[in-house]
């Protein structure tokens, strides 16, 4: 009897502690009423767009779904298939994305990094204009980009590229540069790196611009003499945050690649899948196949290489705090 008696007394007292926190946590939730109201709308747009269809893809991949019948669930049937049988992916959309994304990510970093740090080296209102000229191909949309480059890698003799380097002598015949699989990719990357001067390079920019001057001034008193040795023990260490953010937005760009391909050749898929790439081949499955459950494993499995970017990229640009 006393036992169940303490436990009675137990229960009350945990009632009456868990209703006390709930006050507490309600009166503050209230006291900051109108601050969540503002990020209110954020964090709506965030959850329908973001995380709910980031949950949705994650709970489609472990079923078979084609959009009509119910989703049928069959474990990991869709990642097995993935990683062992899949010869598409395996062959070509996995080492085109990687051959990619190794050239563009990196090269596009170290292209936007220069180039910040080359227009901060300008005086008066040039640096203005240069940076806005270097940031608006990154606006353009793939449509506007082809309508730029088809003339330019276009295969016959009246191409821009093609008609110069016949002029030189470089080359006999025409290159097909856009729908050959020997040139598509190397085309891709080109008018990618173009492109890719974005946000990453106004943070960098910004980063470069906002360095305490103090620092370049001590550094001077340390012994340090030229342009280059500022850059190396003054300015990247100074900016590592916009860096990092940098980094970032180069990986992200980068995998979510897909459709540079297709508007430049003008076929789907790519000559001989040249520059067929993942998000290809999740298009490929979700809105040519209607295998959508199968296509949400292959957007789950470059989430998970995307996340692993980012990892590695923290590992260099973050600080120990963080």
């Amino acid at each position: 009897m006393s036992r169940a008696i303490r436990l009675k007394n137990w229960t009350f007292q945990l009632s009456i502690s868990l209703g006390k926190g709930l006050i507490v946590m309600w009166s503050k939730l209230w006291s900051f009423r109108i601050s969540y109201l503002f990020i209110a709308p954020f964090v709506i747009c965030f959850a329908l767009f973001i995380v709910i269809p980031i949950l949705a893809a994650v709970g489609l991949s472990f079923t078979y779904y084609n959009g009509i019948e119910p989703p049928r669930f069959i474990g990991w049937s869709n990642f097995q298939y993935l990683i062992a049988q899949d010869l598409l992916f395996l062959k070509y959309a996995l080492p085109n994305t990687f051959k990619f994304a190794v050239i563009v990510g990196p090269g596009g970093y170290a292209a936007a990094f220069l180039l910040a740090w080359l227009i901060s080296r300008l005086r008066g209102s040039y640096g203005k204009w240069v940076a806005l000229a270097m940031y608006t191909p990154s606006l353009t949309v793939g449509i506007a980009m082809t309508i730029i480059w088809l003339p330019l890698l276009s295969g016959d003799r009246i191409g821009y590229l093609n008609s110069f380097l016949l002029k030189l002598g470089l080359i006999d015949v025409p290159k097909l540069w856009v729908t050959s699989p020997d040139h598509l990719m190397n085309s891709m990357v080109v008018v990618t790196l173009w492109s890719s001067m974005g946000v990453g390079f106004l943070a960098m920019l910004a980063g470069i611009l906002n360095v305490d001057a103090t620092l370049y001034e001590a550094g001077r008193i340390d012994g340090i003499k030229n342009n280059l040795q500022e850059l190396w023990y003054i300015t990247i260490p100074s900016m590592k945050p916009q860096m990092l953010f940098g980094a970032v937005m180069a990986i992200v760009t980068t995998f979510k690649t897909g459709a540079i391909g297709v508007e430049l050749s003008g076929q789907n898929p790519t000559p001989e899948y040249a520059g067929h790439l993942i998000v290809n081949h999740i298009n490929d499955y979700g809105l040519i196949r209607f295998e959508m459950g199968y296509a949400a494993a292959v957007s789950v499995f470059l989430l998970i290489l995307m996340y692993f970017a980012n990892k590695l990229s923290w590992g260099l640009f973050g600080s120990k705090e963080e």
